[in-house]
């Protein structure tokens, strides 16, 4: 059975430590539900199917019935905080305390640095910016970065890069980019970090609004669509992002970085036609 910090589903851990126990023993689901004091001898293969959940009240006697016991025990109890929380405030709290506990159990959660990267705009800037300043000190790239900030900030993020295996240094001490490009990935907790990137970006786009014509583009359309038209559109933008990542990728330089924020959301509740037919629709379009 895998280490605790691997898992990241409460219900995947309950299930493996079932079918790792079965597989030595007679161990049956009403022995586990007993020890863990669940009068259905149901209930937790239940839980671990899905049927049901387990409550976070709950979750310390489970943990206790599996012979969990100090670090792992609290992790336990925070992976079904983390499954219970609704929005994505309680979910993040629920991840960063489990990181912070793994940390001061010097292990390492799965995702955590994923999570880190994605949780700020600066961690992608600076992964941009450090390979094009060979011996830039901390202080040169601070003021490189738009907006500006400080060396402080530099040196925290280049060694998160570093040790996240973003970045690397050559023999020379510069820094080199490891990938081409960062993806998600698939753990659960990573989105909401996006979700927090994607507002900053979102911000830093309204304050490029002050900077010179000449170096931004941005235009907009507001149209009323249907949900077949939705899908193609969503597809056509994915296209695009491949195209121009394909541009990217194609010149090994830069001059500048930038950001392309693509945007589709709705300013409007569903629109159910009373009558037969459909209004034309209407198009507005900014540049």
């Amino acid at each position: 059975m895998k280490e605790i910090v691997e898992y990241s589903d409460y219900r995947k851990f309950i299930q493996d430590y079932y079918d790792e126990r079965k597989r030595s023993s007679s161990f049956t689901w009403r022995e586990f539900a007993q020890k863990a004091g669940f009068s259905s001898a149901v209930y937790l293969k239940y839980v671990c199917e899905g049927k049901k959940s387990l409550s976070v009240g709950a979750a310390g006697s489970v943990a206790s019935a599996m012979g969990l016991a100090g670090f792992e025990h609290t992790y336990f109890v925070l992976m079904v905080s983390y499954a219970h929380a609704k929005s994505d405030e309680a979910k993040r709290a629920a991840f960063e305390k489990r990181c912070a506990l793994a940390m001061a159990h010097k292990v390492r959660v799965l995702g955590e640095e994923e999570y880190r990267y994605f949780k700020s705009w600066k961690n992608q800037l600076l992964r941009e910016i450090a390979p094009h300043m060979p011996g830039a000190k901390p202080l040169e790239m601070a003021k490189a970065c738009r907006p500006a900030i400080t060396a402080a900030e530099v040196s925290e993020t280049l060694d998160f890069l570093l040790r996240a295996k973003l970045l690397k240094k050559d023999a020379k001490g510069n820094f080199l980019q490891t990938e081409k490009a960062v993806s998600i990935g698939d753990v659960d907790a990573v989105p909401i970090a996006v979700r927090d990137l994607q507002r900053q970006m979102g911000e830093l786009a309204i304050k490029s609004l002050s900077s010179p014509q000449s170096e931004r583009d941005m235009s907009g359309l507001t149209m009323g669509i249907t949900r077949r038209s939705y899908e193609r559109i969503k597809q056509e933008l994915a296209d695009c992002r491949r195209r121009i990542m394909a541009i990217v990728t194609e010149d090994d330089d830069t001059e500048q970085v930038y950001r392309l924020n693509l945007q589709l959301f709705p300013i409007s509740e569903c629109l159910k036609q009373k009558e037969k037919g459909s209004p034309r629709k209407g198009r507005d379009h900014e540049e």
